[in-house]
């Protein structure tokens, strides 16, 4: 129990550390903006050259944050002075019946338009493709976007990989029957035996924890895999596929279809019918059934939040370390140069931390999915 409330204590403290520095930030920003109206109202002779000063001084470290972690139609590699380097992905979209692809080098990274479309980079559209007519404004209808993006390029790339290291591993085993694990196979073995004894067999039961062994064993590998690749700072890498409250959504919904589809009677009896609950909890108001409908609910709602708050709050924090060094460099080159090191030290702490945090949120989404499946085949004693 200490340990549960330990592990709870860390993750509150990381998300609130993340929104104490996505708010400093926006101050900071606020007082660049400041700086600047104050300057140009004092001094008109000089104002190109102090508009290109300010023009570099004013870094919005949320702004960055944010574009880092949130999805995108190009998978950006670097901006080296006022070049960006960046992988185009294709954009496609149906639009009255009509499917329109090309790529997203198109839109000049939301500058520009294409075939009467445009990324829109700010505004109620913001990441959003718009129809826009020839005096430029924004048709209120929005085409139906199915295009590959930056996290669906990086789904793929994280199934290919998975693909990869599990055929590699099943290849092995016929090869090498009878012997002792090698190579990768010795890595994977471990955890899947892992899983296999001390959370399906544990939460499931050893009559039953079979048929579901190997959707839990996939859970746990996409999460575990991707949110490593996360960490990784350059292509493949990068991509928040975890932090997208989408992704973790649709594994919640799967544990939640799984958990509904194999629970048994004695689950939805104690579900509708409470036993042991007195009669006046049930009628004529059902509250208990109304609780326990809200628990079926709160259970996946709790897993999706749970890895989205969890790998988004790290991201933000290393980035946010990062920041410091362009935010105090801006203020003047010697406090950039001086935080800098902190920053780094820190970032690379975070990192470290955050290689436990992939293995631990991977673990709690498997074992609250195991358990919950448990829980509804569970047989009436």
């Amino acid at each position: 129990m200490g340990n549960t409330i330990n592990y709870f204590k860390i993750n509150i403290f990381r998300v609130l550390l993340s929104a104490l520095l996505l708010c400093f930030f926006q101050i900071q920003t606020v007082n660049a903006q400041h700086i600047k109206n104050s300057h140009e109202t004092e001094n008109t002779k000089h104002s190109e050259s102090w508009e290109n000063e300010v023009e570099e001084a004013e870094y919005n470290a949320g702004k960055e944050i944010i574009e880092h972690i949130i999805d995108s139609h190009e998978w950006h590699i670097l901006t080296y002075k006022h070049t960006h380097v960046s992988i185009p992905l294709p954009v496609i979209l149906y639009d009255n019946g009509i499917f329109v692809a090309f790529w997203s080098s198109k839109f000049l990274h939301g500058h520009d338009s294409y075939k009467g479309y445009k990324l829109m980079s700010d505004g109620d559209y913001k990441g959003k493709i718009v129809i826009i007519n020839e005096a430029g404004e924004i048709n209120p209808k929005l085409p139906f976007d199915i295009s590959i993006t930056k996290n669906v390029f990086a789904l793929f790339i994280s199934f290919a990989l998975i693909c990869w290291i599990f055929i590699s591993v099943a290849r092995t085993y016929i090869k090498r029957k009878g012997k002792a694990p090698k190579g990768l196979q010795s890595f994977v073995e471990p955890i899947i035996l892992f899983i296999r004894d001390d959370i399906a067999k544990t939460a499931i039961g050893k009559k039953k924890y079979e048929k579901y062994l190997p959707y839990l064993l996939t859970i746990f590998f996409f999460i575990f895999i991707n949110n490593l690749l996360g960490l990784v700072p350059f292509f493949p890498g990068g991509a928040n596929i975890t932090g997208n409250i989408g992704v973790t959504g649709v594994l919640a919904i799967f544990t939640f279809i799984i958990t509904a589809v194999s629970g048994n009677r004695n689950y939805w009896k104690h579900i509708v019918n409470t036993p042991d609950v007195p009669w006046w909890l049930k009628i004529p108001i059902p509250l208990m059934p109304i609780v326990e409908i809200m628990g079926l609910i709160t259970k996946p709602f709790v897993l999706m939040v749970r890895l989205f708050a969890n790998i988004t709050a790290g991201h933000i924090i290393v980035l946010g370390f990062i920041s410091l060094i362009f935010i105090f460099g801006n203020l003047n080159p010697g406090l950039g140069y001086g935080i800098s090191v902190l920053s780094v030290a820190f970032a690379i702490f975070m990192g470290f931390l955050e290689l436990l945090v992939a293995l631990i949120q991977a673990y709690v989404f498997t074992l609250l999915s195991a358990l919950y499946i448990g829980m509804a085949t569970e047989e009436h004693h």
